[in-house]
């Protein structure tokens, strides 16, 4: 497995400037685009609850906006005991734009740190094939 150290520093970094006046409890995101390319994303909350993002789905939009479709590698980070896995909603997201062979490390502030296929996130995803019989 590659060493995605700068992808936690980069997760690390963009959650300083998370916006989380409600909860909070800042995350950031890091996702290397199959190009190679570093996009960011961190947590915006809205008075009107739930009408936040996501770190991650931040960093997908940024990804995306850039002309990529698809990640390698995405890291979130936390200020939590444990890492902390992506919510339901991010999970089919991340799922959406991974390629086959992604991965996700869930890191803490204070170092620790787990990583995944980012298909074990979410065992049943839903997918486009499904939508083909629509």
């Amino acid at each position: 497995m590659p060493d995605e150290t700068d992808l936690v520093t980069a997760a690390r970094d963009v959650r300083a400037r998370a916006y989380a006046p409600y909860s909070g409890f800042k995350v950031g995101a890091a996702l290397r685009a199959a190009d190679g390319s570093v996009h960011q994303g961190c947590n915006v909350e809205n008075v009107a609850y739930p009408e936040g993002t996501c770190a991650e789905a931040g960093a997908i939009a940024a990804m995306v906006a850039a002309g990529q479709t698809r990640f390698t590698h995405v890291a979130v980070i936390a200020d939590s005991p444990v890492p902390v896995t992506p919510c339901g909603g991010c999970r089919q997201k991340l799922f959406e734009f991974a390629a086959p062979e992604a991965t996700i490390t869930m890191a803490t502030t204070s170092g620790e740190q787990i990583t995944m296929a980012v298909a074990e996130l979410l065992p049943g995803a839903f997918v486009k094939s499904q939508m083909d019989n629509v």
